[in-house]
């Protein structure tokens, strides 16, 4: 049995944050827990307050489960702020054997920033190079690398290999805002360059899809190891938003739906 840990902050609708990766860890067969980096106050239709967790008391989280728990692999979610960027970074650098899935999470699908901009230097500095893949989408790319998003497949190879040279180990760039008619991503490493197709899922429902992809990269990589663990991810995902439309939560902006296999 595979044990996942999500460090992220808290989605209490159930979409998104530590609720939504526990459900992928969860539906892919992965034994999942949790390190609370912030209290968030939101739902379908935005986010309405946040609430860091005090340093040591996170600290004491991660330890509470790394002193006891053989942990598999590692997801990283929204850090809010530097002090907590640093602190995280600190805790991994300290247990250099971890997998660790980034998703370089900034802004929620409502609009609403859940990393200040002190902090994008942050992660750029401390955690890239401590991650073994990172997941951003285009605007999360832009931001890291201070440039305008990108605007087809080819400009993203681009900036997934400049992300590359800022220290992780792999990037996954999400290109799910380009505007055409395919959902395209790109895993970029220092061996090779992977296309991963699908086709882009007409529905509004689309609650938390970044952390469940990471989350599920998570999951799945013990096992599948990392080409594979994207594919596989890749395919949950798109399964995910295909039946999110037979779940009715909330009047906003809805979740994926992570248990669509079963029910």
């Amino acid at each position: 049995m595979i044990n996942a840990l999500t460090i992220a902050g808290t989605d209490p609708s159930g979409g998104a944050g530590i609720h939504a990766d526990l459900k992928t860890f969860s539906a892919l067969g992965a034994y999942g827990m949790s390190v609370i980096t912030a209290q968030v106050a939101q739902n379908t239709q935005g986010v309405q307050a946040v609430l860091p967790t005090p340093l040591d008391f996170l600290e004491k989280q991660f330890f509470s489960v790394i002193d006891d728990v053989r942990v598999d692999s590692v997801k990283v979610g929204a850090l809010v702020n530097p002090e907590i960027v640093a602190l995280v970074a600190k805790l991994l650098r300290d247990h250099p054997q971890l997998f660790v899935v980034l998703d370089t999470v900034m802004i929620a699908k409502g609009g609403h920033p859940l990393l200040v901009q002190e902090a994008v230097d942050t992660i750029r500095d401390e955690m890239l190079p401590l991650s073994s893949i990172i997941t951003p989408n285009l605007p999360e790319a832009a931001a890291l690398l201070e440039t305008r998003e990108a605007q087809n497949y080819e400009e993203m190879v681009e900036q997934g290999q400049a992300l590359l040279k800022l220290g992780p180990k792999s990037v996954l760039m999400k290109g799910g805002h380009l505007a055409c008619d395919e959902s395209p991503d790109v895993l970029v490493t220092a061996d090779e360059v992977i296309r991963f197709d699908a086709k882009r899922v007409k529905t509004k429902n689309c609650h938390g899809t970044g952390c469940t992809l990471s989350a599920a990269i998570a999951a799945l990589y013990p096992e599948h190891g990392l080409v594979e663990a994207v594919r596989l991810a890749k395919e949950y995902i798109t399964g995910a938003l295909e039946h999110a439309d037979r779940l009715e939560v909330g009047k906003g902006i809805g979740p994926t739906h992570h248990f669509y296999r079963w029910w």
